[in-house]
């Protein structure tokens, strides 16, 4: 069978933007001399925020203030709920998210803003809230970095996701912000299966680079925690022991998971993607996902949305639970230091 997938993408189609009036469709495909969805190269586009601290009211989401150089991300993960967030900007959730990726070139600039203003009330904050912070344009436009450099000149705590070994890049920072307990690592680890991985996860590191990443850190005191996220039933649920027990064995000081869900044009991205990549078993694991969340692959309910119910969740829950009691036994993130924040009329500009 002839595999026909965009070579380096996650989403293998475009769908329409739900905000937008008009649409593109292809009526006559045989009039065609080439295919209507190209393989594009990747586009940077500018944005100047006024401020760079979201703030989010999710009751369900532990962290509350988050930062996002980047919207959009080239990484491809064919279940990334961020996708959703592009169709805010005018495009698509499935090929313009890897491909329209906008930045944020006055981010340390406006962070530093909002740090010096008299009512600047101190909180974590983490890194990567949306989109990787460390995906591959962070290479080019090193967004990230001078951003840690703010959170180090003010002493102020920071939590970074990431499932990209360029963090490394920033170790000289990341070992500095640790020796005042600034810092706290969190690296995404879906599977250790690499055929899956490059379909699931198209440019990202490998699951042994991320486990190298945890190693790396831990050999430096970083605290770092394993996410095992997503979990997919029928894909890498079964993964969950032998996860844990390569990140406990690599350093990693704690571990959590999320259950994928589907919303708004994930479910259509992630359908059409399985459906093409396994078609074998793509019902299966369509319906399991459906099974933790009341029959849907939509779902929104708080407190349920990102750990699912039902018996498929459970058995995924316990899976987890006793593994982590495994190999995660009695080790756990040493705390922020949150008292040692220099107050803005101590801050002199840092441009």
């Amino acid at each position: 069978m002839k595999n026909d997938n965009f070579k380096g993408r996650g989403a293998q189609l475009n769908p329409n933007n739900k905000f937008s009036k008009n649409q593109y469709q292809t009526d006559f495909i045989e009039g065609l001399d080439e295919p209507f969805l190209e393989n594009s190269t990747t586009e940077f586009i500018q944005e100047f925020p006024k401020k760079i601290i979201s703030v989010s009211k999710s009751p369900d989401i532990p962290f509350m203030y988050s930062i996002n150089p980047y919207q959009g991300c080239e990484h491809g993960c064919v279940y990334c709920y961020a996708r959703n967030a592009q169709e805010y900007w005018g495009f698509s959730a499935g090929l313009d998210f890897e491909r329209k990726i906008m930045y944020k070139p006055n981010a340390a600039k406006t962070l530093a803003q909002q740090f010096n203003h008299k009512n600047y009330d101190m909180h974590p904050i983490l890194l990567s809230g949306n989109t990787d912070c460390y995906q591959p344009a962070e290479r080019k436009f090193k967004i990230t970095r001078s951003l840690l450099g703010v959170f180090l000149k003010y002493q102020h705590p920071v939590s970074i996701i990431t499932k990209n070994n360029l963090l490394l890049r920033d170790l000289d920072l990341l070992e500095t912000l640790n020796t005042k307990d600034l810092i706290h690592i969190n690296i995404s680890l879906t599977t250790l299966n690499e055929d899956l991985r490059q379909k699931l996860e198209p440019r990202t590191v490998t699951g042994k680079g991320r486990l190298k990443i945890i190693e790396t850190l831990a050999k430096k005191n970083i605290p770092v925690r394993v996410m095992i996220a997503p979990i997919i039933p029928g894909l890498n649920s079964e993964e969950i022991p032998n996860l844990l027990k390569a990140a406990a064995g690599a350093g990693a000081n704690d571990a959590c998971f999320t259950i994928v869900r589907l919303n708004g044009a994930i479910s259509g991205i992630f359908k059409d993607w399985i459906e093409k990549t396994y078609p074998c078993s793509a019902e299966k694991v369509l319906h399991q996902i459906a099974a933790c969340h009341q029959r849907k692959l939509n779902d929104s309910r708080w407190g349920k949305r990102i750990s699912g119910d039902g018996n498929e969740a459970e058995a995924i829950h316990q899976l987890f639970r006793l593994s982590y009691k495994k190999y995660m036994k009695n080790k756990a993130m040493k705390p922020f230091n949150t008292q040692i924040f220099v107050k803005p009329q101590q801050q002199l500009s840092l441009f």
